[in-house]
């Protein structure tokens, strides 16, 4: 053979070339390129864990199953256990491990797999336990057979039941490529993954691993720390850490090592609790004790970055920053739809939401939560961790964006509510816990706090006029202390909350507080914005009715608002609904037998053409048309307005809403002015005893509807009941 012999190979490919006979012997080698052979762990007898719980708490239906499994001899089984990073799963699994090897003499092997290589090393140090000569260990190290083949030859031939646990499966790709999970006749696998995604796991049983009950939760840090405080004071610990396994072991490491000042629980549940002067994370993973190499696992502040990192690797970096943008949020329930506006586009392409969603959902980050709505869930402590870590020069974007998304869910202040409208509790936490964020995180800009404070104003304005003043109030107060750190108590977003909180005091029966707010407001309104600026006019609006009311100032009370109407009417127009709803607080303050019943036309006039007769500005303007028409002695035509009033009022806003019951009130006093006593009593007693349930047998408006009612069932003896004040203009 004298031609030459040339020849090319690419990656893996080989070419023989010969100019004579020769013998060639090929070994062919299992596994990927440059595959790590791993180094062998020091035992797979024993459960590598960090710190096994003292006694598993509660899991309680999943432990019976498992414990049926392997006390009736199952096999050919997988199960899996899926869940958050850091709700117990490796505990669970430790304490079936003890429960198979102890009490039912099962062989217990135990493999760590968080990547390819720490796998390959357990799996292979699996087979050596079970009697794989060092010739077989060193051709599947080598990649001269295949590796998983052996490891499963060896369990299928085990003479002795076994458990196999493979713990911290959260790439589960690199088992389904080397096909290193499989049933087996000889016993049970127990796999524990982050990775809920059940396609990942055909055939196999899973099962979810949550938060514990709020009793076991307590039960984990008395365990670990029972000198430091009392079985109560434990719960709102674990109420706080969102019952989460690894922080409440976090947290009872941490109080049972201290040495020189220990701290007892409501002293370490106070410090969670101050906020931004501590980082509750850097708290909870001073607790942190490691028994194995990886102790990022163990931390509060680094174990979910392993998830995000793997998302990353998986071509999903838009998952990190739509968690970043739910760490914004509260860990309460989070409506879907809010991650449908447009504005998420600063954070996240609408094109990848979904997709981000779905890699955030498949690795335990979030969960969905039963509705309706249809919602999210994201534990507390995670939603703490991630905003820990989050970048601050991307903090003012992701607060803009949060608040951009909520705003257009909450009802502008100029519409009025009805009791038709969607509801707006599931936001309420969602829109304080943003509110927080914001004055919280360093480089958040004022506009993006301004933001958030109009998302609170408009939360705070539409649970009061649905009459949860208490709620509204709640809200607001929270917003002035924020808002009033991070922007100043006289910017105008600040001011618009204060005013705000004043009216709602008012409705709770608050009056000395309510007074004390709003004349501040009206004097810091108009030092800044001057004395006819719009938001000093809304101050005088909500002063007046304490003046007229509470203080019996009606003079003062009505030059408060006639200096409205003029500001207004100057600025506004005569007819625009700021100017209209003034209007209607004149004509209350101002009613009396000289009115002029011409004025009241005048004003629903306006009102209906403006805003429509079934608007709730019109209600209110018929209402007061209505006092006034009681005031001047015309009660037969007050009548007909009032009980339009009733019929309007129960419609949108429902019968027990602190408005109804108002024009009730007018209608009792003007039926019983008429001599229809029997109706005004009937009419009383209805106002008093809705009024008791709503508002509570001590709120002043109470006690004055039982005093009416006490004189038109007196008045059915001759006697004739005094005059009611109105009040109950917003």
């Amino acid at each position: 053979m004298t031609e030459s012999t040339e020849g090319r190979a690419e990656d893996n490919a080989r070419v023989y070339q010969s100019r004579g006979d020769q013998h060639i012997t090929e070994h062919h080698h299992h596994g990927p390129p440059g595959a790590p052979a791993g180094t062998a762990p020091d035992s797979v007898r024993r459960p590598a864990v960090g710190r096994a719980p003292v006694v598993l708490r509660d899991r309680l239906e999943l432990m019976t199953r498992l414990r049926t499994a392997v006390e009736e001899g199952g096999a050919d089984q997988v199960f899996v256990l899926h869940g958050l990073g850091g709700c117990g799963k490796t505990a669970v699994a430790s304490e079936v491990f003890r429960m198979a090897t102890v009490e039912r003499g099962r062989i217990g092997l135990w493999v760590n797999a968080p990547d390819l290589s720490s796998l390959r090393a357990g799996m292979l140090a699996v087979a050596a336990d079970l009697g794989a000569s060092e010739g077989e260990l060193t051709a599947a190290r080598n990649g001269l057979r295949a590796a998983a083949d052996l490891v499963w030859d060896r369990l299928d031939r085990s003479g002795q039941p076994w458990l196999l646990v493979i713990d911290n499966a959260d790439d589960p790709a690199i088992l389904r490529e080397g096909n290193w999970l499989r049933t087996s006749p000889g016993g049970i696998t127990l796999v524990t993954t982050r990775q809920v995604a059940s396609h990942w796991w055909p055939g196999a049983t899973l099962h979810h691993v949550g938060v514990l009950p709020r009793e076991d939760a307590a039960q984990v840090l008395c365990d670990l720390a029972p000198e430091r405080g009392t079985p109560e004071e434990a719960a709102e610990i674990a109420d706080r850490l969102g019952r989460l396994p690894l922080a409440l072991t976090l947290a009872g490491g941490y109080l049972a090592h201290q040495v020189i000042s220990p701290w007892s629980m409501a002293e370490y549940g106070r410090a969670l609790d101050r906020g931004g002067e501590v980082d509750s994370i850097d708290l909870l993973d001073q607790g942190a004790a490691y028994s194995g190499a990886d102790p990022s696992r163990h931390l509060a502040s680094t174990t979910w970055e392993l998830s995000l990192d793997a998302l990353h690797a998986q071509g999903l970096p838009e998952a990190t920053a739509l968690v970043r943008l739910l760490s914004c949020w509260s860990h309460d329930p989070l409506p879907l739809q809010l991650l449908t506006g447009p504005g998420i586009d600063t954070v996240v392409s609408r094109a990848r939401v979904e997709s981000a969603l779905r890699g955030l959902l498949d690795h335990s980050l979030t969960r969905l939560a039963p509705g309706p709505p249809r919602c999210l869930r994201t534990h507390g402590v995670l939603l703490e961790s991630i905003a820990r870590s989050t970048p601050a020069g991307l903090r003012d974007a992701l607060v803009s964006t949060a608040a951009a998304l909520l705003l257009p869910v909450m009802p502008m202040t100029s519409c009025p509510w009805t009791r038709e409208d969607p509801p707006l509790a599931p936001y309420v936490p969602h829109t304080m816990a943003l509110l927080r964020r914001a004055t919280q995180w360093a480089r958040v800009g004022r506009s993006a706090v301004a933001r958030v404070l109009e998302c609170t104003l408009r939360l705070a304005v539409a649970l009061h006029r649905s009459g949860d003043y208490a709620s509204a109030l709640s809200v607001a107060q929270e917003a002035v202390a924020y808002g009033t750190q991070a922007l100043g108590a006289n910017h105008p977003a600040v001011i618009a909350v204060r005013q705000r909180s004043g009216r709602s005091l008012y409705r709770l029966g608050r009056y000395e507080e309510a007074e004390a707010v709003h004349r501040l407001a009206l004097t810091d309104c108009t030092a800044v914005f001057g004395a006819n600026g719009i938001e000093t006019l809304e101050s005088c609006m909500g002063l007046s009715p304490l003046l007229a009311w509470v203080l019996d100032q009606k003079d003062a009370a009505a030059a408060l608002v006639r200096r409205a109407v003029e500001g207004r009417t100057a600025a506004l127009g005569a007819a625009h609904p700021s100017t209209l709803i003034a209007r209607t607080y004149l004509m209350e303050f101002t009613a009396g037998p000289e009115t002029d019943p011409s004025s009241g036309a005048e004003l629903l006039s306006d009102c209906h053409r403006t805003v429509g007769p079934g608007h709730a500005i019109a209600l209110d303007a018929e209402l007061n048309v209505s006092f006034a028409l009681v005031a001047s002695g015309r009660q037969a035509r007050a009548l007909s307005h009032v009980d339009t009033v009733v019929a309007g009022f129960e419609r949108t806003h429902g019968r027990d809403h602190p408005r109804t019951l108002a024009a009730r009130a007018l209608r009792s006093r003007a039926l019983g002015e008429t001599g229809r006593i029997d109706e005004a009593v009937a009419e009383a007693e209805r106002v008093a005893d809705s009024r008791a349930r709503v508002l509570g047998a001590g709120h002043p408006w109470t006690r004055w509807s039982q005093e009416r009612l006490g004189e038109w069932q007196r008045a059915r003896q001759a006697q004739l009941p005094g005059d009611q004040p109105a009040g109950e203009t917003e």
